[in-house]
């Protein structure tokens, strides 16, 4: 697991008590403002003694800030970055910054729609695609769905685009894939 990885994890453990997600949801909501541990734990409905373990610990996973004069502020940056790191992290994400104009068909790493079957960023994302799956020789079925899994969840509709686009070739029996054709130059690589 990358160091980007593992503090995503650590976020998403630290907000994942409901208590301190509840906090952290009332800091966020009091923005610059901020608030002091009297006002959360009116707005919580807990002790104050319970509110200050809740905003150290939001304090100490770096969602929050401390002020000398007791006022707590959300770092909700820190979601975002969090947020986006994990997604650098995606395996199509390298192949992704190559077609900036694809980035819309995918949220967090994953393919979350298809492009209309005749436009050509339908061929666009073929093309993707295929540079993700690099197949080379013969694979069956259940392998071209494995590596399409990794980012879509969609397999079988993944799998019938590039059949359908002329990227991946089927065996009449429908149980092998290979390549039907060689990739061109990455598209940030063509001269303009």
């Amino acid at each position: 697991m990358s160091v980007h990885a593992a503090r995503a994890a650590e976020i998403l453990m630290q907000l994942s008590n409901p208590t301190r997600l509840l906090a952290f949801a009332a800091l966020v909501k009091e923005g610059n403002n901020g608030a002091t541990l009297a006002e959360l734990s009116i707005h919580l409905d807990l002790p104050k003694s319970e509110v200050g373990e809740v905003c150290g610990r939001l304090v100490g996973a770096g969602l929050a800030t401390g002020t000398g004069n007791g006022v707590f502020r959300a770092r909700a940056d820190v979601l975002r970055d969090a947020a986006q790191a994990l997604v650098r992290v995606q395996p199509v994400a390298p192949l992704l910054s190559e077609y900036p104009q694809l980035k819309s068909y995918f949220s967090h790493g994953r393919l979350t729609s298809l492009p209309p079957t005749m436009s050509e960023r339908y061929q666009q994302i073929g093309e993707l695609f295929a540079r993700f799956l690099a197949v080379e020789g013969i694979l069956t079925e259940d392998e071209v769905n494995q590596r399409i899994a990794v980012v879509a969840d969609d397999v079988a509709a993944v799998r019938r685009m590039l059949v359908e686009t002329g990227w991946l070739e089927r065996d009449r029996a429908g149980t092998s894939y290979g390549s039907a054709r060689a990739l061109p130059q990455p598209p940030a690589l063509n001269p303009a």
